[in-house]
């Protein structure tokens, strides 16, 4: 089997795509569509052995890949990091800013040290990721970024430093896409909600009952795939998205959208059979998270 995205076969022929945390989750499925449609994908992550099982999956698929282990929030591994993928692959046309991480804790349970972790993770390691391959690459020839933020539009009650970094991201997004614009780089973000993802495997069990309730606060009826975020992602890097820089593409089935006093009207088992809302899944390797499996 073989990834079934909806793009065009060798889209990406010749460009290279560098995806942080593309060992798991929406960053693995992400760069198998990209390898798919012919890019070289350049993984980044901080354990080695996720980044090998990806690597492998992706050669096996007969895709182009390599491997680079990097701690994001070091700001000298990120250069080190970006140079070596420059030397081996001569140029870098993309980036996926995908990794991060956050923990369920009220405010005032947080810790210095525990907030500084997150905003370093979410927030200062996407931008020297970006700065970085900017700097050493795409201001010279042009390229896309896309960095991925989350459902933060209503706060993030439970997890108030991802939310702070995350809407940091945003603004982010927004300043780099008006100051790189001279040089042909468009910035963008993706903004996943509810997505059933393997990250979901590391959450502590005694989160299973709410996460399995979860899909009934989204308007849809359901949670999103990897595959329908990776396709928005792709969408962004392609050259359909030439005009579109410094905007955030919401991927979570009008969740925000939901409002006190007005009756939710979640849709059912037959109307998600329905062709334009029924579930995307072209990704051939995904797998169902532990919390939803019978």
């Amino acid at each position: 089997m073989h990834y079934g995205s909806v793009f065009a076969p060798g889209l990406f022929a010749g460009k290279v795509v560098v995806i942080t945390g593309g060992g798991s989750g929406i960053g693995r499925c992400t760069a198998h569509e990209l390898a798919a449609l012919g890019a070289t994908v350049a993984l980044i992550g901080r354990k080695p052995e996720k980044l090998e099982k990806a690597a492998i999956e992706i050669t096996e698929d007969g895709g182009k890949v390599s491997q680079h282990v990097c701690d994001i929030r070091n700001e000298d591994a990120v250069k080190a990091c970006v140079a070596a993928i420059v030397a081996q692959h001569g140029r870098i046309d993309g980036l996926v800013n995908n990794a991060g991480g956050q923990y369920m804790t009220p405010l005032e349970a947080i810790s210095a040290k525990g907030w500084e972790a997150v905003i370093n993770t979410n927030l200062t390691g996407g931008f020297l990721m970006a700065r970085e391959c900017f700097s050493q690459s795409m201001s010279k020839h042009g390229g896309a970024i896309v960095n991925i933020v989350a459902d933060m539009w209503g706060s993030m009650p439970g997890m108030g430093h991802s939310g702070a970094a995350r809407a940091g991201m945003v603004s982010f997004t927004e300043t780099a896409a008006t100051e790189w614009a001279g040089r042909g780089v468009r910035v963008n973000a993706v903004a996943p909600g509810y997505i059933a993802s393997s990250g979901m495997d590391h959450y502590p069990p005694e989160m299973g009952p709410m996460l399995r309730e979860m899909a009934k606060t989204v308007p849809l009826g359901r949670f999103g795939t990897e595959a329908e975020t990776s396709a928005g992602i792709v969408f962004l890097l392609s050259p359909a998205a030439a005009f579109i820089s410094g905007t955030t593409l919401r991927i979570d089935g009008a969740r925000p959208q939901v409002r006190m006093g007005w009756p939710m009207r979640v849709a059912d088992e037959k109307a998600q059979a329905r062709d334009a809302i029924k579930p995307f899944n072209g990704f051939h390797r995904a797998s169902t998270p532990k919390v939803f499996q019978s």
